[in-house]
């Protein structure tokens, strides 16, 4: 029997699903009797889900095992599990306006620019914003003024030698043409030849006086002289090229009509050869081996109107302003006078002007065409000087050694240049660029000294005289295509304004 019970009461203990007797309460059973008076739920299994509602359920605040008196209460509404804070009138304004902030782009005061701008320089040694290292396009800005970098920047806004290109035009070293010159007279202080504006080159060879049509070619013997020894020693056109003034060795100015071929007057005045000759409209000047300078009126039978008495030897350079205000003269006694183009309040001409700083024949005049006030000389052998002068100051603008003997000068109408001819050593013609006086070109293949340059109309071509007894035409100041259209154009307008005021 004793067994029976014992085998009873372990089976007994061997159930779980029975409650135990005399065992501690389980947790929930505690948490229902803490949480008040009520129904004991004793039937409830812990293990097994209660069907319990959330209005009638109640959470623990803290772990079970602590003390706490305060306890959360979950919502009782529905959707309850959000938290929606209270939003007041004042709040939702601010909230707009911090929305509406955020948008626009910041605003910096000009304070704060200005102290990282002064921050930047102080440290880099110039402004961050305003230097750009790295750029896709466009050249590289320009440092401030007096910036110094002492990193050396390797990069620079001019091109490389290698790919830099020259704005020099071409100028050709070869002559664009030869001509035979026999007989023509190695004389340093004589005057040869003469291109007029209707494109008629004059040469005077030996007593004979030659016209070379440039357009077409063809040669023509105006005149020769009827004693054999009297020689031609000067020749000058008029500037609407229609008449020659032509000077000879035995004192004699003589005016002939191209068109006619044939002589209109003999004018005499001088006692000694006429080296050069220079017209001013209808005046004619003429320069001798005695010194002075006559002025000729060609259109009244007393030509000699005035003399020029400025020059102790032979007069070798003679040649009036574009402008017709001055009169240019340089002679043997290394002279060079300006004259004006009236009398003084005593009736008598007297120099404006006189250089004295050649130290050599002074052969070589030129006016420039742009600036009516600049005039151009060139000293002989014992000079080798071009000297630039302002007539209107005195002043010597500029010089440069030519390093041989100057024995003419041309001013270009096309480019702001001029041309040079010299004697030994290398009988060469020099462009200068003005007003650097740098040198643009040399032309070189003349075999003697070269005596004398004269210009085509249209500026572009130079022919020199030498002793070598040949004439040569160089194609030294050729125009660019678009810039003759312009100054076509140009001339073409003024003609028209000219005609239109005439009417």
């Amino acid at each position: 029997m004793a067994q029976f019970l014992f085998e009873a009461d372990l089976h007994g203990l061997l159930k779980l699903d029975t409650p135990i007797p005399n065992a501690p309460p389980a947790r929930w059973q505690r948490k229902a009797k803490e949480s008040g008076p009520g129904p004991s739920p004793v039937g409830v299994s812990p293990m097994k889900p209660a069907n319990r509602s959330h209005s009638s359920s109640k959470t623990p605040s803290k772990t079970p095992g602590k003390s706490g008196s305060k306890i959360q209460n979950t919502p009782t509404k529905a959707g309850g599990d959000r938290y929606i804070p209270n939003r007041s009138t004042l709040q939702m304004e601010m909230a707009n306006f911090l929305l509406t902030k955020e948008n626009d782009p910041a605003e910096e005061s000009p304070t704060k620019k200005e102290q990282q701008k002064a921050w930047a320089v102080n440290l880099n040694g110039f402004d961050v914003e305003e230097a750009k290292i790295l750029r896709l396009s466009g050249k590289p800005q320009n440092a401030p003024e007096g910036y110094q970098n002492n990193l050396k920047v390797l990069y620079s806004q001019k091109m490389t030698p290698g790919s830099s290109r020259k704005n020099s035009r071409y100028i050709p070293s070869m002559p664009d043409r030869i001509l035979d010159a026999p007989e023509i007279r190695n004389d340093y202080y004589l005057n040869l030849i003469d291109w007029s504006s209707q494109n008629f080159l004059a040469v005077a060879l030996d007593n004979s006086v030659y016209l070379w049509n440039h357009a077409s070619g063809e040669i023509i013997q105006l005149l020769q002289m009827e004693h054999p020894d009297v020689y031609i020693s000067s020749v000058s056109w008029i500037k609407e090229g229609n008449y020659l003034a032509v000077g000879t060795s035995s004192a004699e100015v003589q005016l002939w009509d191209i068109q006619q071929q044939k002589r209109l007057r003999n004018m005499t005045s001088h006692c000694a050869r006429v080296g050069t000759l220079s017209w001013n409209s209808y005046i004619l000047s003429s320069g001798a081996r005695t010194g002075h300078i006559h002025h000729h009126d060609v259109r009244v039978a007393e030509h000699h109107v005035a003399t020029l008495a400025g020059h102790t030897q032979e007069v070798c350079g003679l040649k009036w302003s574009l402008d017709g205000r001055y009169l240019a003269s340089g002679g043997n006694d290394n002279l060079v006078n300006v004259w004006p183009c009236t009398q003084g309040g005593g009736g008598d001409f007297a120099p404006v002007q006189t250089f004295t700083q050649h130290q050599g024949a002074v052969k070589a005049v030129a006016w420039c065409p742009w600036q009516m006030n600049v005039l151009a000389t060139g000293g002989g052998t014992s000079d080798r000087h071009i000297r630039i002068w302002n007539v209107c100051s005195g002043a010597c603008l500029s010089t440069v050694d030519a390093h041989s003997q100057v024995c003419s000068i041309l001013w270009s109408t096309n480019y702001k240049e001029f041309v040079s001819g010299h004697g030994f050593a290398q009988n060469q013609l020099v462009l200068w660029k003005y007003p650097t006086m740098t040198k643009v070109a040399e032309l070189q293949g003349h075999t003697a000294r070269i005596l004398n340059l004269t210009m085509s109309p249209d500026g572009t071509t130079v022919a020199s005289a030498a002793a070598d007894e040949t004439l040569r035409l160089w194609r030294c100041f050729e125009m660019d295509p678009i810039k003759k259209k312009e100054k076509e154009k140009a001339n073409s307008a003024k003609s028209s304004i000219i005609h239109q005021s005439i009417r």
